[in-house]
């Protein structure tokens, strides 16, 4: 038995051997290629492939981070909210049959925690949590989600209190457009720079969901706060206060609202509270509301607007003349329109061009006509492009009788009704016209405004396509009639300024009691803590107007039971 044992033993010692043998061999095979695999993982020359994000903010974000480099992120938190009511699950639900005759087993009180005097210990309350001190003033990112339990359901974003450089902007300009319900973000006090800025309005647009921007506390000495709302612009509502806007700032947020050529269509709120806008800046603003057609609220609370500016922006909500280069604008669009009566040229008279009649009969060349009136007084460019205007509206208006008013406009309106392709008697016939178009081809026409509600939105929104008027040498039209919200509190504004803005409400109030196809005007009127007490007589006038403007205001009640 022992010399069995001892030739067993044996055997599998030499079979251990050779299995050790070929595990050897097995690993010297794999030994070279995973040590030149681990060099090239360690390779520092190598550039590692760009981060694509897959729309899990948490997720996308870190590892941004990683990718540059960072040596701290910023933790991603839910928003924090106040703790809400305890209440049971089972409150105000009847019991199961079963459970009837159960009570509820009462909690067991906890201890009384005594000091060193044997006094009871308050313990502290339970409405909130507190936290250690400094941990408020670490940098995050607070989000808002849809879903509690997704994050790629991230619906607004907040940073407070520090600062987001280039890096940290690059990271966001990869990640937002992937945010598919993101529609808000706001930044407080994150020191923005110009550059900063820049990328931030370049990448907005590609994140078609963000609708509200707050960029509150952010000086940028560069002023460039236009970007935001350029041609591409998505953004609704933007929040630019106490970011130091001086009129530098100011002139190109009025360019961006509206100019002859160009004006912002989808801004509509703008909030510049707190802000260092003087009489030049608030001109500027003024000048974008001229064309701007679409913002309906504008906030310049607390800062110092005079009487000069406020009578730019009554002008601009009352009538305004066109400057020159608005009245080539509007002759541009009018003959764009594909106006008949504008493009279309008489004929030529054969008996003035009549090559066998003597020269003496032919019609007189433009320096025989110079010749002959030395005395002529040169007419200024303005002047001239208004009355060459005119004479197409008073044309309009030469025949009230025989349908003379459809002239210009109605060729407009006749070049949309083209589109429509029905006719009057098709529409008796078949009866499938909306009402829009039965009015547009049936009804007669009785001002040059009706027409313009018949057109598409694009002249809806262009103010140069309305009725014009010929006074003193300039065409007039009627100001802006959209925005409904101004706030003007506390500025410099004098009872001048608040006279101005009185003759403004009047003069909507005249324009839009028949007609409110171009805006009701304003609505609502904020300008208390001025240099006008509430007891001056234009400012009791204004109050009485903006209160009968006012869409929640109800009449008193008389003692018969009847509205006032």
């Amino acid at each position: 038995m022992d010399r069995q044992d001892t030739l067993w033993n044996k055997s599998n010692v030499i079979q251990k051997v050779r299995m050790g043998k070929k595990v050897e061999k097995a690993l010297s095979k794999d030994k070279n290629p995973s040590s030149a695999t681990h060099v090239e993982d360690d390779n520092p020359n190598k550039t590692p492939e760009p981060y694509k994000c897959i729309g899990n903010f948490l997720t996308d974000f870190n590892e941004l981070c990683k990718q540059n480099g960072m040596a701290v992120i910023p933790p991603v938190v839910t928003r924090p909210k106040p703790p809400g009511p305890a209440s049971g699950g089972n409150e105000g639900k009847p019991d199961k049959k079963g459970d009837k005759n159960k009570q509820p087993v009462p909690e067991p009180e906890p201890e009384v925690e005594l000091n060193e005097d044997g006094e009871p210990i308050e313990p502290p309350p339970k409405t909130y949590s507190t936290r250690d001190k400094f941990e408020y003033f670490k940098p995050s990112v607070q989000v808002e989600l849809d879903n509690n339990d997704k994050w790629d359901s991230v619906s607004e974003i907040f940073i407070r209190g520090w600062k987001i450089d280039t890096p940290m902007m690059d990271n966001f300009q990869q990640s937002w457009p992937t945010l598919e319900r993101l529609h808000t973000i706001n930044l407080w006090y994150t020191g923005l720079s110009e550059d900063t800025l820049h990328t931030l309005a370049v990448f907005l647009p590609q994140c078609t969901n963000i609708k509200n921007v707050l960029l509150d506390g952010n000086p940028v000495k560069e002023e460039n706060w236009a970007e935001l709302i350029g041609e591409e612009s998505l953004v609704q509502n933007l929040s630019l206060r106490h970011c130091k806007i001086t009129d530098k700032g100011s002139a190109g947020l009025g360019r961006a609202l509206g100019t002859a050529k160009v004006a912002n269509t989808k801004l509509l709120s703008l909030n510049l509270t707190g802000n260092d806008i003087g009489d030049p800046g608030a001109e500027s603003l003024a000048g974008g509301l001229r064309m701007n057609r679409t913002l309906m609220s504008l906030t310049l609370t607390s800062n110092k607007v005079g009487d000069k500016g406020v009578a730019k922006i009554s002008e601009a909500l009352s009538r305004f003349p066109l400057s020159h280069e608005e009245v080539v604008e509007r002759r541009k669009l009018i003959s764009d329109r594909g106006s008949p009566e504008r493009n279309k040229s008489p004929p030529p008279s054969r008996r003035a061009e009549s090559k066998d009649r003597p020269g003496s009969v032919r019609s007189m060349t433009t320096q025989d006509k110079t010749k002959q009136k030395p005395s002529a007084k040169k007419k200024d460019v303005k002047g001239r492009d208004a009355k060459e205007e005119t004479k197409t509206v008073k044309k309009d208006k030469e025949d009230t009788r025989g349908g003379g008013k459809r002239a210009l406009w109605a060729s407009v309106a006749a070049e949309a009704t083209k589109t429509m392709g029905k006719t009057k008697d098709k529409k008796k016939d078949k009866g499938k016209s909306s009402n829009q178009e039965a009015e547009l081809a049936e009804s007669p026409v009785s001002s040059p405004e009706l027409e313009i509600v018949n057109m598409d939105s694009q002249d809806l929104i262009n103010p140069l396509l309305e009725v014009a008027d010929y006074m003193d040498g300039q065409l007039w039209i009627a100001g802006n009639r959209t925005l409904i919200n101004l706030n003007l509190a506390r500025n410099n504004i004098s009872e001048t300024g608040m006279s101005s803005l009185l003759k403004a409400i009047q003069y909507q109030t005249t324009l839009t009691s028949g007609n409110r196809s171009g805006g009701t005007g304003l609505m609502r009127l904020v300008i208390n803590k001025n240099s006008v007490r509430p007891e001056n007589e234009v400012m009791a006038k204004l109050s009485e107007k903006m209160m009968l403007k006012d869409p929640f205001y109800k009449p008193p009640i008389t003692p018969e039971g009847e509205t006032a």
